[in-house]
């Protein structure tokens, strides 16, 4: 019997050029008791290289979820992981695949889980890893570092896999328990794009030159990992910033006297 938490637990690939490498990751996917596949903006889907390679996973292929962008994909999930070959100029919280699989099998049993991979010759971009809670990294042969993106899928769903077996071993250890699921990613979203807003008219961010603040942004709230009801009073916090600029300029519009009114009163004392 397949577990619950499997159900719970999609790959996510993202501008895949070669349709046999779909197939290959649905094969590898049930191989490991996976069947949740989301395809964003695949180059060349459906396909017959695809089924040719699927072999005996045609359902995992057939209930493929195809969608036009990443935000489609994971807007339900509360954990995201990203799948990245090199260290990058912003480094984020990163996770090896035996904690990968552990992490991802843990967090599947209470709500939506999505582990992304990249394009075949270039990955995930940095926007598309910034929407990720953590990247995890294979460490491959140095000297021959680039795996096959079925490769990958494999590697990652064998450790979910091992996960699983431990749980019912009883030799995994138990996650620490919270009160509230994590903040949703479509919620997230809607949050960095409010702070962003509230920053823009606080004058701390100018359009001009924005940095890198909205990153290490990112990173510090992923890095966090706010639950519901935090992202809730975050958002009510932006909203009374925003409010009380707002009415506070009014009050100033209201004090300042306009200039044809400074004028006229010049001209009566004169």
């Amino acid at each position: 019997m397949t577990a619950p938490a499997f159900d719970n637990i999609r790959i996510v690939l993202v501008n895949t050029t070669h349709p046999g490498n779909i197939g290959g990751a649905a094969r590898a996917m049930k191989n490991m008791g996976l069947k949740r596949l989301y395809l964003v903006a695949p180059k060349d889907f459906p396909a017959e290289k695809a089924v040719w390679r699927a072999a005996g996973a045609l359902d995992v292929l057939e209930n493929a979820v195809v969608v036009e962008t990443l935000e489609e994909a994971i807007q339900d999930c509360g954990l995201v992981i990203g799948t990245s070959a090199r260290g990058r100029r912003i480094p984020w919280p990163l996770v090896d695949p035996r904690a990968c699989g552990e992490r991802t099998w843990h967090e599947a049993q209470q709500h939506q889980v999505a582990l992304l991979f990249g394009r075949e010759d270039r990955g995930l971009t940095n926007d598309e890893l910034h929407k990720c809670q953590y990247h995890v990294h294979i460490p491959s042969n140095p000297e021959y570092s680039s795996l096959n993106l079925a490769a990958a899928v494999q590697v990652l769903s064998y450790e979910i896999r091992m996960a699983h077996l431990a749980q019912e071993q009883g030799t995994l250890l138990p996650p620490e328990p919270w009160d509230m699921p994590p903040a949703q990613s479509q919620a997230l979203e809607r949050y960095y794009q409010h702070l962003e807003e509230t920053l823009h008219t606080l004058g701390f961010l100018t359009p001009a030159n924005p940095r890198q603040t909205m990153t290490r942004l990112r990173r510090l709230y992923n890095r966090i990992r706010p639950d519901e009801m935090e992202l809730s009073i975050l958002r009510g916090m932006l909203t009374a910033i925003q409010n009380y600029i707002y009415y506070t300029s009014k009050r100033l519009e209201k004090a300042v006297p306009q200039a044809g009114e400074n004028n006229n009163s010049l001209d009566t004392e004169l």
